[in-house]
């Protein structure tokens, strides 16, 4: 737990017991702070008070004797509407701060490296933690990826945070400035919440703020928005910048190439590591994230060699192309954090024949963007609030079956499997999760406990089999 002594013996709220709050207020009161907590669901309030935090209605306290709110960040604090708790604040001028901002000034000598996207930012976070630790580097790992940030250690000079920002965690840090900052890629997600895309764009540049050389922003350039955003850093020449691709050639830059992991960061264009050999990164989605996690590593030094070992050797993330289980020759994938169309886009486009189990609560624009993809689609089995949407969205393209839910999608696709020999069983829902499930991660455990239900002979991964077409 990280020492918030700073705040000792002086009033602090926290608006939000989900993990990061609920860490937030035990790191604060541990550190001698006089705790404000309050949450808007009475469940939350019954596990800080289990966890013997102090709970106060901020909907009734005078705010001119609070010197912060730390707020979860997701509690709107400008768009749609800010939370009444944080329209208070306003206009008493408090300030209003996340839990990463709180980190960022209890461990001002440690280096920080941050990762940001739309998409991929999860995976790419465990990989350069993997490789960091693998490497023998002092390194902490978390943020949006699940662990909060106050409840990692504390490190010295020589120590790096990696961590995780979700455009809502870095509109709430004020103090960091990344030595390393990532970011992947944009597309339109999460628009309520800044306003429409402009102000999501102007959010996850933030990743950047106050670099300047020797520190690194590394990012993609495989969609439109980012690739502008590469050209305007480059022109700027504020901070050492390296474009990372899953798809084409970067010049100067770490990118893949007939599913080659190539640095030309030197200018020395060296076929680094054949990504075609590892199957926790399926896809030119992961070759991206490959690429990032390669030159954010260099870039703190570590060895290239010693990077391509660790890569080999990474095993993936639950819930992202997580290969459950191969039942009579079929594999099945989790790929249940695919939250939108783009999302499952990555994995539709990782196989040639596929029984895809899609569905949950629609984001906007439903399944626009992935019509190149019906053809690789053999079956597709819907589930949840948006099934009947997306038949109609589907109809003659793909054949389609109303499952309602996993427990039933699985099984069905399995039957279909024997009728459609080499096809994959894929969970890449395209939605959100709250339908029928509080979150990704217990739409992904339905999928694999279905799938362990299964009979059948389990088998070894075929790792070509998995990369048809040279996906990769």
């Amino acid at each position: 737990m990280i020492d918030l002594s700073f705040f000792a013996g002086l009033p602090v709220a926290v608006l939000g017991l989900g993990k990061s709050g609920l860490a937030a207020a035990r790191a604060l009161h541990a550190s001698g702070a006089e705790v404000w907590a309050w949450d808007d669901s009475e469940d939350q309030r019954a596990k800080a008070r289990a966890a013997e935090i102090p709970l106060v209605d901020l909907n009734q306290v005078n705010w001119q004797e609070v010197t912060s709110l730390i707020l979860s960040p997701g509690i709107p604090h400008s768009f749609p509407a800010p939370h009444p708790i944080v329209t208070a604040c306003k206009q008493h001028d408090v300030e209003i701060i996340g839990d990463i901002e709180l980190l960022a000034r209890a461990q001002r000598n440690a280096r920080y490296l941050g990762i940001t996207g739309t998409n991929g930012k999860s995976t790419t976070t465990a990989l350069i933690g993997h490789i960091l630790k693998l490497s023998a580097r002092q390194v902490e790992v978390g943020g949006n990826l699940g662990t909060p940030a106050l409840t990692l250690e504390a490190l010295d000079n020589d120590g790096i945070y990696v961590l995780e920002m979700s455009s809502y965690q870095l509109e709430l840090t004020l103090s960091i400035t990344f030595d390393v900052a990532v970011l992947l890629n944009i597309t339109p997600d999460h628009l309520d919440r800044h306003g429409g895309f402009e102000g999501y764009v102007k959010t996850k540049r933030l990743i950047f703020h106050r670099q300047t050389k020797p520190r690194t922003a590394i990012v993609g350039v495989d969609d439109a928005t980012c690739a502008a955003i590469y050209d305007e850093l480059k022109q700027a020449d504020e901070q050492i910048v390296v474009g990372i691709s899953g798809e084409r050639a970067v010049p100067g830059g770490v990118y893949v190439e007939g599913g080659v992991l190539v640095d030309d960061s030197d200018g020395k264009r060296i076929a680094a590591l054949d990504l075609k050999e590892i199957a926790s990164l399926p896809g030119s989605h992961n070759g991206q994230n490959a690429a990032a996690a390669y030159a954010a590593c260099k870039a703190v030094g570590v060895d290239p060699a010693v990077i391509c070992a660790c890569l080999r050797s990474f095993p993936g993330l639950a819930h992202r192309q997580q290969i459950v289980a191969v039942v009579d020759g079929v594999p099945y994938i989790n790929d249940s954090k695919a939250t939108n169309a783009d999302a499952a886009a990555k994995a539709l486009a990782c196989y040639d024949r596929i029984l895809w189990i899609a569905g949950g609560r629609a984001k906007e624009g439903g399944l626009q963007g992935l019509e190149s993809f019906y053809g690789r689609i053999a079956e597709a089995f819907l589930i949840g609030e948006a099934a009947e949407d997306f038949a109609a969205t589907l109809e003659g393209h793909v054949p389609v079956s109303l499952s309602g839910t996993i427990a039933q999608a699985v099984p069905a696709a399995r039957d279909a499997a024997t009728r459609l020999p080499g096809s994959v069983v894929l969970l890449s829902p395209a939605c959100a999760s709250f339908d029928q499930f509080p979150n990704f991660e217990k739409r992904g455990e339905a999928f694999v406990a279905a799938v362990k239900a299964l009979p059948g002979e389990r088998g070894e991964f075929d790792i070509p089999a998995l990369r048809p077409g040279g996906a990769a």
